[in-house]
């Protein structure tokens, strides 16, 4: 999902996240993108042991990390699950989910700090993901993908891309856009509009969470936005 973006301009902003509670505005080029995907792809194989089909529970908000860790356990062949699964090898989630994925094998939380603070008061035996993910190379060889094997809620890798594909045509998204959304990424239909579309492009994606509809038009100007998803 990265390629397109990495082929086209490694250095030219990609996801651009606010969240207008916080004031917070990051900016991440495909190839920090990529690093981070890297290092948590590392992070799941070295450290949690994960092979390729592996499952893993993502509980995560519509957020620059989440995109992270996202297309890292994609790089490392493993299978997404955009809900509580107690049969996951593994679950990454917000410290409020924690409660849903108490009897998941292993348990990383992120904080999605702006500044990589970890998650304060952890119970024993969860990874804090920003501490640990640091430490991991911002580099990684993936084996060759199997476009049969599955990649998110049950889809193949094939399936996804596809449906990335055709989300995109049907939005109307091309390789040029600047794409606002609002949207969330808490089922596979609203990943594949709200993110996994804009990617498979070459598109980039403005993502603003706690939207203030005042600062929308200056924002839609300042980042020259050209299409807008709900």
């Amino acid at each position: 999902m990265l390629d397109p973006i990495l082929r086209q301009d490694p250095a030219t902003p990609r996801i651009t996240y606010y969240d207008d509670a916080t004031g917070a505005r990051i900016e991440l080029s495909a190839l920090t993108l990529a690093n981070w995907a890297a290092k948590t792809a590392n992070l799941v194989r070295d450290e949690f042991g994960l092979a390729p089909g592996a499952r893993v529970s993502v509980l995560l908000p519509a957020h620059w990390q989440s995109a992270a860790v996202l297309l890292g356990c994609w790089w490392a062949g493993l299978e997404v699950v955009l809900a509580a699964d107690l049969d996951a090898d593994l679950a990454l989630v917000t410290a409020d989910r924690l409660d849903d994925v108490a009897d998941v094998a292993e348990v990383a939380a992120l904080s999605l700090d702006a500044f990589g603070r970890p998650v304060e008061n952890l119970p024993v035996g969860v990874t804090d993901y920003a501490t640990s993910v640091r430490v991991h190379g911002d580099q990684f060889r993936p084996d060759r993908a199997d476009p049969s094997a599955a990649a998110l809620d049950g889809q193949s890798v094939g399936h996804v891309l596809q449906a990335a594909r055709d989300s995109a045509a049907a939005q109307g998204f091309s390789g040029t856009d600047r794409v606002l959304s609002t949207s969330q990424w808490s089922n596979a239909r609203d990943l594949t509009d709200g993110l996994l579309a804009v990617l498979s492009v070459g598109a980039s994606l403005v993502q603003v969470d706690n939207l203030d509809e005042t600062r929308i038009e200056r924002r839609i100007e300042s980042e020259k936005v050209t299409a807008r998803r709900a």
